[in-house]
């Protein structure tokens, strides 16, 4: 099947034919024909089987049909300003032809360019939650001639705790819309959700909760001291030059990235103490294919999209089946083939039995040849490496996002200081993202431990910390519950 059945306007097909789409996905096959047709719809799709295009699609077709100048009339509303990024570039590909217009809005950047273009009615906004409405309630923008409302990713949203955000939206939307909610997985509780946005709905379920028939699955048992060494020979023997690896913490992430750069290996992380700059820098040059190898987090990761990822690597098991689904999703897209990799300690034995339940099958154990696995665990271990090892166990780090208690701190760039008396250091203001016990705080702005390479280096990002509320788009559930209770507050929102 093609996309012309769809009967799309001839300049989305224009825009269609111009990024290379010949075939529609199965939630585009199923979805397209609703949406287009003004029914609300519930789509339930993992990731990567190209849910953006299948509201896009529809959206542009309707606007290009019936243009209204200087009204925005479109809203998506995403969890994170990666996703937003990548859902705003998708609006501006395919409708390259369509003289549609979109922008984006969210935390982490200056707001001016953001006001204006809510201020002249941009035709499609793609926002996250908190920027929105901290711009909305300065009376910036006007959603009350919104036609279509998207909520993409609306699973994520509740594990972020943006549920309340979501529905203060809603009430600023004109009741007579199209709704459309998009997720790859759909927990019980957000039916709630489903229920108060829309009406009548279709729901169009593909391949719920399970992975792309493209990947590949391996399990790789292995001491928690060994999965550096192993991920480095791994990386070696696949001649790596597009693979994602996936940690716990933050903390790991960046120190993972620090210990693989260098030997020829262009290595960098996407974690939630970067800015947003830097973050974008990091994500640009594993697109080009400047760095080989991206270490990301889980709430990091969400909404990267790049093509042929070679590779996923679980270097940490995820807290949860979902998450499993969600990280490996970003190999095997557009029916690409994939890998993916998953170390496992004796710790991670139940999670793996969960995982090979969604899966429906046993994963393979593999063993790497020529590997020494009895290398011991060294006898001393500095302070750093204790707490890189320690953010590698369940738990560690706090799950689904929420901080580690402690009161929010500065956590501003710098190096930092030993606390006096030898006791542990204040904790850090969390940016959504699990954190790593134990040890002390890493300093910042460090060069790598590893060997460094001594040619000229690609454009690749050195984390640095973030002051605290420059976060966007990655506030735990329990921050957002802290905040709503003090009234809120503009600038330290997505």
């Amino acid at each position: 099947m093609s996309f012309e059945p769809f009967a799309l306007h001839a300049r989305v097909l224009s825009g269609v034919r111009a990024v290379g789409y010949t075939d529609p996905t199965p939630i585009q096959t199923q979805g397209i024909p609703h949406v287009m047709a003004g029914r609300d719809v519930l789509g339930l799709a993992q990731t990567g089987t190209g849910k953006t295009a299948a509201f896009a699609l529809p959206i542009l077709d309707r606007l290009v049909r019936d243009p209204k100048r200087g009204v925005t009339r479109a809203l998506v509303v995403a969890p994170t300003r990666e996703l937003a990024e990548q859902i705003h570039q998708a609006f501006g590909e395919l409708g390259q032809a369509t003289g549609i217009k979109s922008a984006t809005v969210y935390g982490g950047v200056g707001m001016n360019p953001q006001i204006q273009a809510m201020n002249r009615g941009v035709d499609v906004i793609v926002a996250c939650p908190g920027r929105l409405l901290d711009l909305l309630s300065q009376g910036h923008g006007d959603l009350s001639r919104v036609e279509v409302l998207v909520l993409d990713e609306a699973d994520h949203m509740f594990d972020m705790g943006f549920l309340p955000d979501v529905r203060r939206i809603l009430r600023q939307l004109p009741r007579d819309r199209q709704s459309l909610l998009f997720s790859a997985t759909m927990p019980e509780a957000i039916r709630h959700l489903v229920d108060e946005t829309l009406t009548d709905p279709v729901t169009v379920a593909v391949d719920r909760s399970a992975p792309a028939e493209t990947v590949a699955h391996a399990l790789f048992p292995v001491e928690a001291h060994l999965k550096t060494e192993l991920l480095r020979e791994l990386l070696r023997r696949w001649d790596a030059r597009r693979v994602l690896v996936f940690t716990r913490t933050k903390h790991r992430a960046k120190r993972l990235a620090e210990k693989l750069d260098g030997g020829g290996l262009f290595v960098s992380s996407i974690q939630g103490n970067l800015s947003q700059r830097r973050r974008q820098e990091a994500l640009d040059g594993f697109r080009r294919g400047d760095v080989h190898v991206l270490v990301a987090t889980d709430i990091a990761a969400r909404g990267i999209d790049v093509a042929e990822v070679s590779h996923v690597v679980n270097y940490d098991v995820p807290d949860t089946e979902e998450a499993y689904v969600h990280r490996i999703g970003r190999t095997g897209r557009a029916r690409h083939e994939g890998d993916a990799v998953t170390f496992v300690t004796p710790d991670d034995a139940d999670m793996v039995r969960r995982i090979e339940k969604v899966l429906g099958e046993r994963i393979e154990r593999q063993r790497l040849e020529a590997f020494d696995y009895d290398v011991p665990l060294p006898a001393r271990l500095d302070a750093d490496e204790r707490r890189f090892q320690r953010g590698g166990i369940a738990g560690g780090g706090q799950r689904g996002g929420a901080r580690v208690g402690g009161a929010r701190g500065g956590g501003r760039g710098g190096p930092s200081r030993p606390p006096s008396g030898g006791g542990r250091p204040p904790a850090r203001a969390s940016s959504g993202e699990p954190r790593s016990s134990g040890g002390g705080r890493p300093s910042s702005g460090g060069r790598p431990s590893g060997g460094g390479s001594s040619h000229p280096r690609p454009q690749v990002v050195a984390p640095t910390p973030q002051h605290a509320g420059g976060e966007v788009g990655e506030g735990g559930r329990s921050r957002r519950r802290r905040r709503s209770r003090r009234g809120g507050g503009a600038g330290a929102r997505d």
